[in-house]
């Protein structure tokens, strides 16, 4: 497994991490995977804090899948760079055809711990390669999340990407997290997934930036560190977290944005 693959063991560890203490996150099935297999991780990567962080941001988008699918009956969910996230065991299917989308050597661990349903559905591939996007039903909307992937994207790649499911399906409604740009050159010298290997990530600071040539349309940001999810710590921890965490510092370096095709619903 690559640096770039060995990240998705630091979510994992930060939604085992929430989950056994019983707060932000009910993710028993990252507490089994963690048991099981954790990588061996070091440093900032195994942080507390960056734990909350992680837990947080997986219940935020978690919410919106949710309320997208309760809302879209018909459509198709896609999750692009699912690493081991139990995200289908979290939300369910809810009758709704789910794709889980990352690496053969990614696809091929997590296959000893999901199975394919009718409703579930596995697929290897490199998200660059978007060959793999004529494997999906078409004539659909789609509602799609990309967690702790886009930093991974050069911004042309990026687009491509999303130009290229914007083009597949009838409708589709994007929820991303992105790096700043000041992010992305600060993690070359400090970030957890430096502890296992990765140096060279982009950032984002101008949303719009993906509506030219995708036929995208920004819809608006979302918080990642809610007040009501911070609240859920106690003590000092809360009181650190929101100063250091959460708020403005946090958007210096990370942010989260919604896009939708064409003109805004």
């Amino acid at each position: 497994m690559n640096s770039v693959n060995k990240t998705l063991y630091i979510p994992l560890y930060g939604k085992a991490f929430v989950s056994r203490k019983g707060i932000i996150l009910d993710d028993k099935k990252a507490e089994e995977i963690w048991a099981a297999e954790g990588f061996d991780l070091k440093g900032k990567s195994k942080s507390k804090w960056l734990a909350y962080y992680m837990g947080m941001r997986s219940r935020v988008f978690d919410e919106w899948l949710i309320q997208q699918m309760n809302r879209d009956a018909e459509a198709l969910v896609l999750h692009i760079g699912c690493g081991m996230d139990s995200r289908i065991a979290r939300v369910g299917s809810r009758n709704h055809q789910w794709f889980d989308v990352d690496f053969p050597d990614v696809i091929e661990e997590r296959k000893r711990f999901y199975e394919e349903t009718n409703e579930y559905h596995m697929i290897e591939s490199d998200a660059r390669n978007t060959d793999w996007i004529s494997t999906l039903p078409k004539e659909k909307n789609a509602i799609i999340v990309m967690e702790g992937v886009s930093m991974y994207f050069a911004l042309e790649e990026l687009k491509g990407l999303l130009k290229a499911l914007n083009a597949h399906f009838d409708h589709c409604i994007i929820l991303m997290d992105c790096y700043t740009e000041f992010a992305a050159k600060a993690s070359k010298y400090k970030n957890p997934i430096n502890d296992v290997g990765v140096t060279v990530v982009y950032g984002i600071d101008e949303p719009k930036a993906l509506e030219v040539g995708t036929d995208l349309s920004y819809v608006k940001e979302h918080e990642m560190t809610p007040a009501f999810l911070v609240d859920e710590l106690k003590g000092m921890e809360k009181v650190i977290f929101k100063k250091l965490f959460a708020g403005k510092i946090a958007d210096k370096m990370y942010r989260m944005y919604e896009f939708q095709s064409g003109e805004k619903r």
